[in-house]
């Protein structure tokens, strides 16, 4: 005797399976071209960004192009030994677009000779004074740091502090004072390019022009730091140094086009963020998108930071 069901069940199934392929489609495509989401590990774009906040990450923006003040996301560009779709993904403030001139001066940004105006969140070093009464997780819980920041009977501190920031603690009764700390002094050997040519550091650093597709670089023994990376592994050159002059395909290596864009990004904590300052350029075709907006914020113990819902994430200056 035949079961008059089966046919029935079959083709509930289908329809079934047809409507979570094309869920599963949808979602697929609107993670490739619409929206992805990013949680944010590091305080590298402290205050504007939280450790623990769950970013929306806005993937139009590869094809319709980004602007110089976003809040960009990016695959890192030092991870050599994986593949670009497998890299750890970082966020950072673009601040120099392909062409653009950066540079640093006692800590203040200058984009093609013009002075910056710091973003709202931007943070720079204090050093802040606990009176004897002061309770210092109260102060981490309403700066929203991490421990780290906090080491156990300390009177003294190290933060991360925004102007708005800064001023509000002036204004508490538990902090004898809060001072920001001078720029950055010295040349370290671990400020990118890693030549003793260019004595740069966090706060001065620069001016260094941003490589555009179809720039003709001038390249010499002394400025080739600056471009090694961008030929040897973003570009897939492999130039030589014959003792006296650097040499491409047996040919000496004077001037070099550029075959791709890239662009500069700092974070907003500068005194606690690796970035452009530490590895130069980052091709364009690293970034996946423009950080929008904050869904939501998570603190260290697994609980939602109030205030951290569906926050707006302007660019620098709005």
């Amino acid at each position: 005797m035949a079961d008059n069901g089966h046919p029935s069940v079959r083709g509930h199934l289908r329809e079934w399976l047809k409507a979570i392929g094309l869920a599963l489609g949808i979602l697929v495509l609107l993670h490739l071209f619409v929206l992805r989401w990013v949680t944010v590990r590091h305080t590298s774009m402290y205050a504007t960004l939280l450790p623990g906040d769950l970013v929306g990450v806005e993937r139009w923006r590869v094809w319709t192009g980004f602007e110089r003040g976003d809040i960009v996301v990016f695959r890192d560009p030092v991870q050599d030994d994986r593949s670009l779709s497998s890299r750890q993904l970082l966020v950072k403030r673009l601040v120099g677009l392909p062409g653009d001139t950066v540079q640093l001066k006692a800590g203040a940004l200058f984009v093609n000779g013009e002075e910056i105006a710091p973003a709202k969140g931007e943070s720079h070093r204090h050093l802040v004074r606990l009176r004897g009464t002061a309770d210092p997780e109260a102060l981490r819980q309403q700066l929203q740091l991490p421990l780290a920041f906090f080491p156990p009977g300390r009177s003294t501190l190290e933060l991360p502090l925004s102007k708005v920031q800064a001023d509000s603690l002036r204004e508490r009764k538990d902090i004898v004072s809060v001072e920001p700390m001078g720029p950055s002094t010295g040349a370290p050997g671990h400020i990118f390019p890693y030549s003793p040519n260019f004595r740069w550091n966090n706060d001065r650093f620069g001016p260094l022009t941003v490589p555009a597709k179809g720039d003709t670089l001038r390249i010499d023994v002394a400025n080739f730091p600056l471009y090694d990376r961008l030929i040897s592994r973003y570009e897939g050159h492999s130039p030589t140094h014959d003792g006296r002059r650097i040499v491409l395909d047996g040919v000496p290596l004077e001037q070099y086009v550029v075959e791709r864009d890239y662009v500069f990004v700092l974070g907003d904590a500068r005194d606690h963020s690796a970035d452009s300052r530490y590895w130069g350029f980052v091709p364009m075709d690293h970034l996946v998108g423009r950080a929008g907006f904050v869904l939501l914020g998570q603190n260290e113990e697994g609980g939602l930071r109030s205030g951290r819902w569906f926050v707006g994430l302007g660019r620098q200056g709005d």
